[in-house]
């Protein structure tokens, strides 16, 4: 984890705590394209976790729903973050998806589970 920026303000709360980003949630593809779309982001994986800041990144299918996709990221800062989603996902990935729910978490503290 590294420092929050001094003086930076998440949802009204000055903080000097450190933290990190977890991109989490579900993404929706038609049941027949899941397996064609995480072929086809083979390359956004590796290029996410070989990315600066990148802890983890990962895309799964999920094993009870056909449609859906897991998605789960770890970073060290919204900078990083960024940098990575600025080269973003190719418009034919895009296109096949057809509902999505992601959040952005800043966890400011962890330990074993």
């Amino acid at each position: 984890m590294r420092p929050a920026p001094t003086g930076e303000t998440i949802n009204g709360t000055t903080t000097r705590e450190t933290y990190m980003l977890i991109v989490s949630g579900r993404l929706h593809v038609a049941a027949t394209a899941r397996d064609d779309f995480l072929t086809g982001c083979r390359e956004v994986v590796t290029h996410a976790r070989t990315a600066p800041g990148c802890l983890d990144f990962a895309l799964s299918p999920d094993p009870l729903d056909p449609t859906r996709i897991n998605v789960y990221e770890r970073w060290e800062s919204d900078e990083s973050l960024t940098a990575f989603r600025d080269s973003g996902p190719a418009p034919d990935q895009l296109v096949a998806i057809v509902d999505a729910d992601v959040q952005k978490y800043r966890i400011s503290a962890t330990e074993p589970a």
